[in-house]
């Protein structure tokens, strides 16, 4: 927490932005709604940058609008090309040209809880770690089907290694620091802004070279999952592109020969599951979670036996 003693033994404000990519989406105003509503900051200084990725400015609007009552300066910077590492980039060199501390991004899809904020200042500070992720907390429609909302395969959490690791991060709930010596010239890579992993090979790279990454449970922000992302469908795709990014990733430390091995124990996996969800044809939870898994490894072996990987986010 931020206490007076805090505040008064800094020598200057810490200045954190917030930063969210937006695509035609009207949504935006209640991101930018949650994120005036954080609390438990004392003198943080905050500002907001919105990186539109339409060519023809359609956020440029909402975000005049929302400044009229928003009690953080908003910033936009039209970054287009329809392509998420563009405007994902734009919000780095953005918020470094801002001279903030530490750069905070969130879904133009997600809205914030008040504390969202002060959880990830407070265990980046503590921890000094070079970046921390929160949870992100998918809310379905009341027509949900139960099993899905009890499965809840929307969520977001970091996977952990056993030794307490974090190898990977998202975008949709994260904290950088801004003068990690891990961070200086990196960006997301361009070539996976349609296909998606891009913010996968991001932090997977910085904790190779050395950076760090830690969790915050409970900086949470709420995500909305409209029904065309309910079906098994969408979510078999996306973990298909999941595995064909994890195989891209994976592969410069395995080697042809590890890669050959990869590609065999990914095989069988997916195999496997294919059966166990077979096995559980009336118990649709477990059939989905087998199946989802079961993707995931095919996805591996499409990119190891060079298959194009899925543009999920191509118009």
């Amino acid at each position: 927490m931020f206490d007076a003693a805090t505040k008064e033994s800094r020598t200057r404000k810490i200045k954190v932005v917030i930063g969210m990519c937006t695509f035609r989406r009207a949504s935006l105003m209640q991101t930018l709604e949650s994120v005036a509503l954080q609390t438990g900051l004392g003198e943080v200084e905050c500002c907001v940058i919105i990186a539109d990725n339409d060519e023809t400015k359609s956020a440029l609007p909402l975000v005049e609008q929302a400044q009229t009552a928003h009690p953080m300066r908003l910033h936009y910077v039209h970054a287009p090309a329809f392509n998420i590492s563009v405007a994902r980039n734009a919000l780095l060199e953005t918020a470094q040209l801002l001279g903030a501390d530490f750069l905070a991004i969130i879904d133009d899809d997600e809205t914030a809880t008040a504390d969202w904020l002060r959880h990830l200042l407070d265990e980046i500070e503590t921890t000094k770690a070079d970046a921390v992720v929160g949870t992100i907390t998918a809310v379905y429609r009341p027509d949900t089907a139960a099993w899905l909302q009890k499965a809840r395969p929307h969520d977001t959490a970091p996977v952990i290694q056993r030794d307490g690791r974090i190898l990977t991060g998202y975008c949709g709930n994260v904290m950088l620091r801004l003068g990690s010596p891990f961070l200086q010239g990196h960006q997301f890579n361009p070539a996976l802004g349609l296909t998606g992993g891009e913010d996968d090979l991001f932090f997977r790279t910085m904790v190779r070279a050395g950076g760090r990454i830690v969790y915050a449970p409970e900086a949470v922000v709420l995500e909305e999952v409209p029904e065309a992302r309910e079906s098994l469908r969408y979510l078999l795709l996306r973990k298909f592109r999941a595995g064909q990014t994890h195989g891209l990733i994976t592969q410069p430390d395995r080697g042809r020969m590890g890669g050959v091995i990869h590609l065999t124990k990914a095989a069988s996996k997916a195999a496997v599951l294919l059966g166990w969800a077979g096995l559980n044809v009336f118990r649709p939870e477990q059939r989905m979670k087998a199946l989802l898994r079961a993707s995931l490894h095919a996805g591996v072996c499409s990119h190891l036996l060079g298959k194009k990987t899925l543009e999920l986010y191509k118009s």
